[in-house]
């Protein structure tokens, strides 16, 4: 579904949504053919009321895709100025995460680096644990078994006796113990005694899957690579992919998800594969019909 709406003033009631997945205009990156360019101090101040509006809304955690540009030989740290400004306000966030992207070849300028992450930040009016997660959904069995971990040493606090071995792809789901989507190994007794007490050494068991960690790597951008043709309709947007790493991770099976800045529907359509619900939320009529007809054909994929 897609409606045109502000995405400072929300026409939805609290805790409506599971998850909020987004990526708005870029300081002064672009017009978007409404104006849309603010210095960094405006689009921070303006970035406050949309994290408000959508943290209101959102019973799990906000995510919002987005970068600082450089201007005059001097970079303007919107992203950071926009986390810092949350939490000293008393909002609660979370440590961002990265997308590893490859940045336009020859950007840099001459004397620095090319920029090659953007931000995910992640907000939350959680206290404590969110309604629902799955940070193991984007993970992978660990590489090593216990005492194992290549040039970096050992992988897990307690190491087992013995030469160190690679865990093939399939060994750590045979795991006795363990819970499958489970990021944290843990120890168990080698033997108990009558009243339950542990004798001999503990062993490690490791997790089934591994955190994939904070930096998300292998997304790949450009034409062709976005996820649909009519991505490209609109000036900025995110691959396919990108979004459906993030809905995996912090949506339920079923669950709803919000795009404020939806564009060209990249969310919803990432949300529709996974069997998740989504709405979509835009200024401009235009892209909000440009997201209908691009979810018109959408099919859910068989995994979730």
């Amino acid at each position: 579904m897609f409606i045109q709406a502000d995405a400072t003033k929300l026409p939805f009631a609290d805790d409506t949504f599971d998850l909020c997945f987004t990526s708005p205009p870029y300081m002064d990156a672009r017009t978007y053919g409404i104006g849309a360019q603010r210095s960094c101090v405006a689009w921070i101040d303006w970035m406050m009321l949309v994290v408000v509006e959508a943290v209101r809304v959102t019973k799990g955690l906000v995510l919002i895709n987005c970068a600082g540009v450089t201007r005059k030989w001097c970079y303007q740290p919107g992203p950071e100025g926009l986390l810092y400004e949350w939490w000293k306000r008393g909002g609660r966030c979370w440590r961002p995460a990265y997308w590893h992207r490859v940045g336009i070849p020859g950007s840099g300028g001459k004397q620095w680096l090319r920029a090659d992450i953007e931000y995910v930040l992640a907000f939350t009016k959680c206290t404590g644990q969110l309604p629902w997660a799955d940070n193991t959904a984007n993970g992978h069995p660990p590489k090593w078994a216990p005492g194992g971990g290549g040039e970096h040493g050992p992988s897990h606090q307690l190491a087992s006796r013995g030469p160190k071995k690679r865990l093939g792809r399939g060994m750590a789901n045979g795991i006795p113990g363990s819970t499958k989507g489970s990021c944290v190994g843990r120890r168990v007794p080698r033997g108990q005694d009558e009243q339950g007490n542990p004798i001999g050494e503990d062993a490690y068991l490791p997790p089934v899957l591994a955190n994939p960690g904070c930096l998300v790597k292998g997304i790949k951008v450009g034409g062709g690579l976005m996820g649909h043709h009519l991505a490209h309709k609109n000036e900025a947007p995110f691959p396919l992919k990108l979004a459906q790493w993030f809905i995996r991770g912090w949506c339920p099976l079923g669950g709803l998800v919000l795009d404020p800045f939806s564009g060209s529907g990249t969310t919803v359509h990432a949300a529709m594969t996974l069997g998740r619900r989504a709405i979509g939320c835009d200024l401009r009529l235009s892209q909000c019909e440009l997201g209908r007809r691009r979810c018109q054909d959408v099919q859910q994929e068989l995994f979730t």
